[in-house]
């Protein structure tokens, strides 16, 4: 099990270097373009470079998020519930965020195909939307494999990698 969270992890961090990435591109980008406009000549497809980067930004970094424990939860009960309980439902909370992912994905593989049908791509510069879509599946799907190893860890050693960061 050991094994299979260090390479998780790496998976994890890898994603979430792209992510870092597309973030400074997005930076770079609309500092070029407000500088650009402010000299009367701003970046020609910076919106088509935005949009794309975005996509990477938003999806690239969650599966940190979960490691971290930084997605939003509310634990009003939590120390009503006894640990038994608040365990289960951490599990049950992991195993849907999973299903969830996984189900984003596959709506986005089902997008994808008709981008590449259809040989949709942005605006101006013309990028094949298939690829960005692909890779917000990729991430998605080291999301969904990330939720799914902590509902197993928690279930069979009751291991919370989420609370190990924390201390």
């Amino acid at each position: 099990m050991e094994r299979i969270r260090t390479l998780a992890d790496r998976l994890i961090g890898l994603s979430a270097a792209l992510g870092a990435t597309a973030l400074i591109v997005v930076v770079v980008v609309i500092l070029i373009d407000v500088v650009g406009r402010a000299l009367g000549s701003p970046l020609y497809g910076s919106q088509d470079i935005t949009t794309m980067a975005t996509v990477i930004l938003v999806f690239a970094p969650m599966a940190l998020c979960d490691r971290l424990g930084g997605h939003i939860s509310v634990d009003l009960f939590e120390r009503y519930f006894p640990a038994s309980m608040n365990r289960a439902i951490d599990i049950t909370v992991a195993l849907s965020g999973a299903v969830i992912f996984a189900a984003l994905a596959w709506a986005t593989w089902d997008s994808a195909k008709l981008s590449v049908m259809l040989n949709l791509s942005t605006n101006l510069l013309y990028l094949p939307k298939a690829y960005f879509q692909w890779a917000a599946i990729g991430f998605m799907g080291v999301a969904a494999m990330g939720l799914a190893l902590r509902a197993l860890e928690l279930a069979v050693t009751g291991r919370d990698v989420r609370a190990e960061q924390q201390s």
